[in-house]
């Protein structure tokens, strides 16, 4: 459990050649923050959860990662906040998002859903786009658990998804996150941490046995 700030977070090598990765039974996630309350925020993940998890504090851009979170909306536009940096800087990843909604969710990806897709280039190789709003620009009511659903959907996807190249837990050893919900969605940092955290416990904690059985 580890907390870093700079301006370039994760491992160079990682992904930079066609050896395979190390499985472990986590992924590696640093959590993005480009303003100081997010950023605070996300320190209280990686003190509270076991796992190899760092905050960075900068833009997602910045980050040495095989895979980006994009906290999108249902129908994969990505026209505001972190996915219109997404879009700019992966000119083809908006469309790959738009043809995977359409290919496997009928145009609409549920909350608590993903998809993950070839962003064009090779680092990050990967976008997943996890919805914390249906519509775009949607503000989230204060009791919304839109974060946690997203970020359990993440976390699920690189547990147990696969793609044509293989497992994606084979492929990512790095996962870059941004706020999820934090922006237009109008979570407070402390909401949207909190539910991270819950959401890597239930899906990366093994449970314990009692008594030896």
């Amino acid at each position: 459990m580890t907390a870093e700030s700079g301006t370039h977070t994760g491992h160079a090598d990682v992904g930079s050649s066609s050896a395979p990765l190390p499985d472990h039974p986590t992924p590696e996630l640093v959590l993005c923050a480009v303003d100081d309350l997010l950023a605070q925020a996300w320190t209280t993940v990686a003190d509270t959860v076991d796992g190899r998890i760092f905050v960075h504090r900068g833009s997602v851009l910045d980050v040495v990662a095989q895979a980006v979170v994009s906290p999108a909306n249902s129908y994969g536009w990505m026209r505001g906040g972190i996915d219109a940096v997404y879009a700019r800087a992966y000119p083809e990843v908006e469309q790959n998002v738009r043809s995977a909604v359409l290919a496997y969710h009928g145009g609409e990806l549920p909350i608590g859903e993903t998809v993950i897709v070839p962003t064009g280039e090779a680092e990050p190789a990967w976008l997943i786009s996890a919805p914390t709003m249906r519509e775009p620009g949607e503000r989230l009511p204060r009791d919304t658990v839109h974060p946690y659903l997203a970020a359990r959907a993440v976390f699920r996807q690189w547990r147990d998804g696969s793609v044509d190249q293989g497992r994606v837990r084979d492929l990512v050893h790095t996962i870059a996150m941004p706020g999820l919900g934090t922006g237009v969605g109008g979570v407070a940092p402390a909401t949207c941490a909190r539910q991270v955290a819950a959401a890597w416990k239930e899906v990366f904690s093994t449970p314990r046995t009692r008594n030896g059985r």
